[in-house]
């Protein structure tokens, strides 16, 4: 893993991108390692765009602010229009392939871009509720910030509540995780 991480999430609100940014930046702290989680709601009550911004190192982190990602994930059109400024040359920009009409508006600034079909495997393969823990599948297979058990270990932290009531949805969770890593490591 590299010493430190910038990673961006953005997306329509309800899309789950506050939880996977804070699932993650739980699971690294749980290892030891320094994490910053900065939500930025916007106000998707209305529709806007939600962004979460999260930071991982070895080392304490000096600053809460970034100019540029290491990773950007954006699962809406409109999230990409909010993001393209945190896309630099060493950035890996990723979106959902099911985005339609959008390929004027991905960023060339990237060092690579990388579209997954996340909602399509949600909604065909999984559960659309698990689009967001595919989502954070992508961000661990894209980055190694966590491995995937310390994703897991962090949803079961989370949902285990949930998974009590519902053995089948700790599966489920599960085998979006693997999905995400997967779709990120056949397009990259």
């Amino acid at each position: 893993m590299a010493k430190s991480i910038k990673i961006v999430l953005a997306g329509e609100g309800g899309q789950g991108v506050q939880a996977v940014a804070e699932i993650i930046a739980e699971a690294a702290n749980e290892e030891g390692r320094e994490a910053l989680y900065i939500p930025n709601f916007g106000v998707e009550q209305r529709g806007g765009v939600s962004v979460a911004f999260v930071q991982i190192s070895d080392e304490p982190i000096g600053s809460p602010k970034f100019e540029t990602g290491d990773i950007v994930v954006a699962l809406s059109d409109r999230a990409i229009y909010r993001t393209k400024q945190y896309v630099g040359p060493q950035t890996t920009f990723v979106y959902d392939s099911g985005i339609e009409g959008i390929n004027g508006a991905l960023p060339r600034n990237a060092a690579k871009v990388v579209g997954i079909p996340a909602i399509e495997v949600a909604k065909n393969e999984l559960h659309p509720r698990v689009f967001n823990i595919i989502i954070m599948g992508a961000v661990v297979g894209a980055t190694g910030v966590i491995s995937k058990e310390e994703a897991e270990t962090a949803i079961e932290k989370k949902l285990g509540y949930k998974f009590e009531k519902q053995p089948d949805l700790r599966d489920l969770n599960f085998k979006a995780i693997q999905r995400g890593i997967e779709l990120v490591s056949k397009v990259s």
